[in-house]
């Protein structure tokens, strides 16, 4: 299907927009002055977002989402200008106001919420300074400002807004932190609501609740938003439509269900592709991935922007930058720009999927000997003369090539339990940890060599756990001299084979961490881990701040590197989508107590200790319907300085039994279930086959009982959701004559 050229086929009817849209960005070029050039990071950028409406752009960091939100408004770095295009907000040309009415319009008519909530607050004044400010640059008084403060705060949700009101930012949770932002966002009431990045750093229940926060605003308000953000499953569940950057340009758009089920253009297609959906694991298909890395800004003139990293593209690719060509699909118009969007969904996979014979699917044939073993253990922190219980009497273990995922809430004791195990904390006496059957010492500066170099960790920011001032030579082979005990030319070739081993091209070697992208610093921060050649390597949230293609780049990476080297992990994430395709065992933890452990299987399908089953419920899916019924968690986690007697969950409970839940600690009792369990006997530490560890779970609730809740809520959820399905299809009939936007 070929079309005339993009400047006479615009990507929407400009005429249809304007001041009936809360947003219309037409055409829009954006360029950066670096080094003496103007490079444009956005191009010919063409979107509207009706009044009421969530509309969201995704793309790999880079793209240029953020710049769209800061020339929308008016907020662009001094290097920074607007070369063509227009932006109307709500009827009001953005570029052509003076700045009076630009203050004017930041004032009342537009508002953004920025990724970290804890940089966006001012840590030096209270939540109702900062909130009532909001109110006052909207010209309300300072009185009624504070008043209006209090109802704002209880409109986003808050529980106890008078004790948040009289707090500082650093007394409030994540959650509570980002509901603070969206109040003073939505203090003017704006026509328009930019959110970039809000979830991210959030773990699944907050990220839900917070999610819900903005569809309930939205209902009552009828605010538009503009959501940005690198996870195309909150984008799913969160907006009608949806667009799709690429290096500075819009290559496709559309209403969300539409590109998300039937993608137009290949970089959609290999996204979609890079995610770690339910029903894929590491054991049976390695995830695809997209090849190569984006065109620095200003740098392809000539033919499709894409072609470099698109495996359907040919010459024509090369010489004729494609339209926006538009077809009808279900759900209204859908643009792309690739000249073969009927091809699009047919974009050959960048990897084989078989995998070597070896992995994990003959574990149960050859029983694996355990690694590490943790028995009670403990750990308790003083803080002004209180004790804190951070980690619990937790009793757990890991096998040879074995990968145990570890979920919770902020604040549940994942990383503090991983430190202990790294011995960067000392757990309290009576605690058991032990490597290879000898005991570990508590503190790692009295481990021995061998010791020290068998347990390292990948940290969750490699900014951070990096020496920006040296090269990756320099960064790797100081961990090869210390952990390995090379020197000279055995550093040398050591490098060469540990470097190829990490996909890491040998031209980055010179290079110092700060001229790298995210996805590279990882490989050089997993390289260093892997110097020593460790028995157990934990790994931190190392995926939570990467796009979704170098995401699983970096879980294939970490999957070969088990395959190949027989490397246990301990994987902590809020993802779970992430949790579910790498590990091969779930802990879940909750105020330093472990309420479940077993196969991922069997932990994902049930049944679920009730906890459990809140976290997985909070999980967005792309189609934006669960395949549960949501659970919703009242209450905050309660203080590990005090924590409920009885079950530790009970104050949050949906299905607490009563007295019994309040007064009585439950034990473990194992969830029988033919399919996971083996018919081995002894303790659940017994070193069995990863497949075949016992399933347990910490509750009152018996498991066949839990079954049968859990069976009914899922049901319920799946009748639900096709009777949604059945209502827009009657209201939104397929078009007859070309049906086109569906799969064939």
């Amino acid at each position: 299907m070929n079309g005339p050229p993009p400047s006479s086929f615009p990507a929407f009817d400009v005429s249809k927009s304007d001041r009936t849209d809360a947003l219309t960005v037409v055409g829009l070029t954006v360029t950066y002055r670096m080094r003496g050039r103007d490079r444009e990071v956005l191009q010919d950028v063409s979107f509207r977002v009706r009044r009421g409406e969530a509309y969201g752009l995704v793309g790999e960091s880079g793209c240029g989402k953020s710049t769209v939100a800061m020339a929308a408004l008016r907020y662009l770095p001094r290097n920074g200008k607007v070369k063509a295009g227009k932006i109307v907000i709500a009827g009001a040309d953005v570029n052509k106001l003076d700045a009076d009415a630009l203050r004017t319009m930041r004032a009342n008519t537009i508002s953004m919420v920025y990724q970290d909530p804890a940089r966006a607050l001012n840590p030096s004044l209270t939540i109702a300074w900062q909130v009532s400010e909001a109110f006052e640059a909207a010209g309300v008084a300072p009185d009624e400002a504070l008043q209006r403060s209090l109802e704002m705060l209880q409109r986003v949700r808050i529980a106890s807004p008078e004790r948040v009101m009289n707090s500082y930012p650093h007394q409030l949770s994540g959650g509570m932190q980002q509901r603070v932002v969206i109040a003073m966002a939505l203090a003017s009431n704006p026509a328009l609501l930019i959110l970039d990045e809000p979830t991210t750093g959030l773990d699944a229940t907050v990220e839900a609740e917070v999610l819900d926060l903005v569809a309930q605003l939205r209902a009552e308000l009828g605010t538009a938003v503009l959501f940005i953000s690198h996870n195309l499953a909150v984008i799913g569940r969160m907006c009608e439509r949806v667009g799709v950057l690429y290096a500075g340009k819009l290559v496709e758009e559309g209403a969300t269900q539409d590109v998300f089920t039937r993608p137009r253009h290949p970089y959609t297609v290999g996204l979609l592709r890079c995610l770690p959906t339910v029903g894929r694991s590491k054991d049976t298909e390695r995830l695809d991935t997209i090849a190569g890395g984006l065109p620095s800004p200003g740098s392809v003139t000539q033919g499709c922007i894409y072609a470099e990293r698109c495996r359907l593209a040919d010459d024509r690719c090369r010489r004729e930058a494609p339209p926006p060509y538009r077809v009808s699909a279900a759900h209204g118009d859908q643009m792309s720009r690739c000249h073969y969007h009927e091809r699009a969904i047919e974009l050959p996979r960048a990897l084989a999927q078989a995998l070597p014979e070896h992995g994990l699917a003959n574990a149960d044939k050859n029983p694996r000997e355990l690694v590490l073993r943790a028995e009670n253990l403990s750990k308790t922190f003083h803080v002004s003369g209180t004790a804190l219980r951070a980690v619990d009497k937790v009793s757990l273990d890991l096998a040879a090539g074995e990968t145990l995922g570890l979920v919770g809430e902020s604040g549940s004791g994942k990383t503090t339990l991983a430190k202990l195990m790294l011995g960067l904390l000392a757990p309290d006496a009576g605690s058991v940890l032990e490597l290879d059957g000898a005991p570990l010492a508590a503190r790692v500066t009295r481990r021995n060599d061998e010791q020290v170099k068998s347990l390292q960790i990948v940290f969750q920011n490699p900014d951070s756990a990096l020496n920006r001032a040296h090269s990756v030579k320099r960064l790797i082979g100081r961990a090869l001299s210390r952990l390995a005990a090379l020197r000279g030319a055995a550093i040398d070739e050591r490098l060469a084979t540990l470097t190829a081993a990490v996909r890491l091209p040998e031209r980055y070697l010179g290079s110092r961490t700060r001229q790298l992208s995210g996805g590279l610093k990882q490989r050089v921060a997993i390289a260093r881990a892997f110097a020593g050649e460790p028995r157990v390597v934990v790994c931190d949230e190392p995926t939570s701040a990467l796009d979704v293609s170098v995401q699983a780049a970096i879980l294939n990476l970490l999957a070969d590197l088990q395959r190949e080297r027989g490397v246990s992990y301990v994987f902590i994430s809020h993802d779970l989508h992430v949790v579910r395709y790498l590990s091969d065992r779930i802990a879940v933890l909750y105020l330093g107590r472990l309420l479940e452990i077993g196969p991922a299987a069997a932990v994902f399908d049930g049944p679920q200790h009730p906890y459990t089953e809140a976290l997985l419920s909070s999980v967005p899916t792309l189609d934006g319907h669960a395949s549960v019924a949501r659970v919703r968690l009242s209450g905050d986690l309660p203080s590990a300085a005090s924590p409920p007697s009885g079950c530790v969950f009970h104050t949050r409970c949906p299905r607490k039994l009563g007295s019994i839940c309040e007064q009585q600690d439950p034990p473990f009792a194992e969830a029988a279930d033919a399919a996971y369990v083996s018919q081995a006997t002894g303790s659940a530490r017994e070193a069995t086959s990863g497949i075949g560890r016992k399933h347990l779970i910490r509750c009152h609730i018996p498991a066949d009982e839990l079954r049968a809740l859990q069976t009914a809520s899922r049901d319920q959820a799946n009748d639900q959701a096709r009777d949604e399905a059945s209502d827009v299809a009657r209201d939104k009939p397929a078009n007859p004559a070309t049906g086109a936007g569906r799969d064939s």
